[in-house]
């Protein structure tokens, strides 16, 4: 606790960008307000991320801040990746990273540290649990790849965003008769892959947990084809791989992949196709798309929810946790838990088994 009357909380949003972030933070803040009390709250806003925390680049936030901000994009306060397994290096600029996070902190006299991140954000804020601060996490990513929670905001949105880009894929596809390759973000969690691909009507989806055989993928265009169907839609994952890929080290899939001249596996995919079959082939990325824009009303109440639990965490001084949902409740997991841990898609899913069910090939069987 600090020798301060006020309650000083101080928040950052590290990572890459996703919808709902803003309405997190607007969470926290109106909660505390209304458990603490306004008068009794100081926000510090901390710019881009752990860089920001490292380089003292914080504020102290007006509650007029967070007006209009449930529907905005983005975040506020900026972000940016800060690997986490360089944390602990001091690199060229001697700067100790760690120590200069706890030097800030004990400059702002802060009381508390709210880190909304995704795997990454949550292995440094665990790191500086143990080193003594006061954090407490929100789990934020696009890749809902994050361990303990059902689901993290900004998901929902870019499932959202990503199926309506296969629902327009769709008529271009039917009326040219083509072979439409749609890579969806997900290098180590299929997640987005998966519901985006469900929810688009692809035909096939490729994911990193369930590697796939590039003669099966073809067999699975060729067979809708011989059914009279003029079209397909596959949807990859950014991360997916082959079976024999699947076999290697990073390092070698990679190395392999440049010797054959390959920029990305959906190209892979869609030059393979083409080549085996003769169909017309596209890859479409919609990229950081599925990244921006306003929140959906899912998301937009999940991140309140989250918010909130958090704001009860400062008031109960229970530090160290990350907030979580857990089937239709919201709740916390130890930071400890959390992190060094992804949450990957099963291969018996309930999703996956649906998927199959509907006649959806993953290029395994």
């Amino acid at each position: 606790m600090s020798s301060t009357a006020k309650k000083r909380i101080g928040i950052l949003t590290s990572g890459g960008d996703c919808p709902g972030l803003n309405a997190t933070i607007r969470g926290v803040v109106k909660a505390c307000y209304q458990l603490l009390g306004e008068e009794n709250v100081e926000i510090i806003g901390i710019a881009d991320g752990y860089y920001g925390l490292i380089r003292n680049h914080c504020k102290l936030m007006e509650p007029s801040d967070f007006y209009g901000i449930l529907t905005l994009g983005g975040t506020i306060l900026g972000t940016r990746r800060t690997p986490y397994k360089k944390m602990s290096i001091v690199e060229g600029d001697n700067v100790d990273k760690v120590k200069q996070m706890k030097e800030t902190y004990m400059k702002w006299n802060l009381d508390c540290l709210l880190t909304l991140g995704g795997n990454g954000t949550h292995k440094t804020a665990n790191l500086l649990s143990e080193e003594g601060l006061n954090v407490i996490g929100l789990p934020k990513t696009i890749d809902n790849d994050i361990w303990g929670t059902s689901v993290t905001f900004g998901f929902h949105t870019a499932v959202a965003i990503g199926t309506e880009a296969i629902d327009r894929i769709h008529t271009t596809a039917h009326s040219h008769s083509r072979i439409m390759v749609v890579e969806i973000m997900g290098n180590k969690a299929g997640w987005l892959s998966l519901y985006t691909g469900i929810a688009g009507g692809a035909d096939i989806i490729l994911i990193p947990e369930i590697p796939f055989s590039m003669d099966l993928v073809i067999k699975a265009v060729q067979s809708r084809a011989d059914s009279g169907k003029c079209f397909s839609i596959v949807a990859v994952a950014e991360g997916a791989m082959d079976a024999e890929e699947a076999a290697m080290k990073k390092k070698d899939r990679l190395q392999k992949r440049v010797e054959a001249g390959e920029t990305t596996v959906s190209a892979r995919v869609a030059n393979k196709i083409q080549e085996a079959t003769g169909y017309e082939s596209r890859v479409v990325v919609p990229g950081h798309v599925l990244r921006g824009g306003t929140p959906s009303a899912y998301d937009r109440v999940l991140a309140t929810k989250f918010g909130a639990r958090a704001a009860k965490l400062i008031s109960q001084e229970k530090y160290g946790y990350t907030v979580a949902l857990s089937g239709d409740w919201i709740t916390e997991n130890k930071l400890s838990d959390v992190a060094m841990k992804t949450k990957f898609v099963a291969p018996d899913s309930p999703e996956v088994i649906t998927a199959r069910s509907i006649g959806v090939s993953f290029g395994d069987r």
